[in-house]
């Protein structure tokens, strides 16, 4: 009996053990495709803001549906032919995490665009009313994922950083502070337009610093 249950005790041990070590693999993956992703999102958030200017309207958005493409390209690059997380219970839960923030963000995402062009029909009063800003709501649900990823991998990083960036962007956005604050400096029309089709691409910018290149740098070290 006594040796049934050492083997018992023995068979949790290693299998911690196990679970240990496969975290820690999977911890650096990880961090480097957070890295890699904040770059690259920090990135497209410069370069769409940069075109909207330029363009004076919002239609360059819709360049937000390559940055899966450009992320995996660039994880491809630094990786080869690797995983981007171990094929471990640990990194499967990690994958499907961020497989399901990536369907729940793109399909949201797409249902908001073609929301807001029905309504658009409807005339600018309508438009302002009913629209959909997605941008909120995406940053919500990106700091979801990445503290759940700090959950799973132990990671305090992550976990903290998930809950700043996520509900400090949400809440950053959804009461409009960038242009609450710079409406007291008197901004003209021209001016709070300009702001306008910045704002978001000034906020994807801190999130991905908070939220990503942050976390991701500390723990693929």
């Amino acid at each position: 009996m006594e040796n049934k249950e050492l083997t018992a005790e023995r068979s949790l041990e290693i299998i911690s053990e196990q679970i240990a070590q496969s975290r820690k693999a999977v911890s650096k993956s990880v961090g480097t495709s957070l890295y890699v992703s904040g770059l690259c999102t920090a990135g497209m958030a410069v370069l769409i803001g940069i075109l909207n200017c330029l363009a004076g309207n919002g239609a360059w958005h819709l360049l937000w549906f390559l940055l899966p493409v450009i992320i995996w390209l660039a994880e491809k690059s630094i990786l080869g032919n690797k995983p981007a997380t171990p094929r471990t219970f640990v990194g499967d839960m990690v994958g499907k995490t961020w497989w399901t923030f990536a369907v729940f963000v793109l399909g949201f995402f797409l249902f908001s665009i073609l929301f807001n062009m029905v309504i658009r029909l409807d005339g600018p009063e309508v438009f302002v009313r009913l629209h959909i800003s997605p941008l909120r709501i995406i940053l919500l649900l990106m700091g979801m994922a990445v503290t759940i990823t700090g959950h799973i991998l132990k990671q305090k990083w992550l976990v903290w950083c998930g809950i700043i960036g996520g509900l400090g962007g949400f809440a950053w956005e959804s009461f409009n502070v960038t242009l609450t604050l710079l409406a007291r400096f008197g901004m003209s029309v021209d001016q709070y337009s300009f702001m306008q089709l910045i704002s978001p691409s000034i906020l994807i910018v801190l999130f991905s610093i908070v939220g990503l290149i942050l976390p991701g740098y500390k723990i693929k070290k």
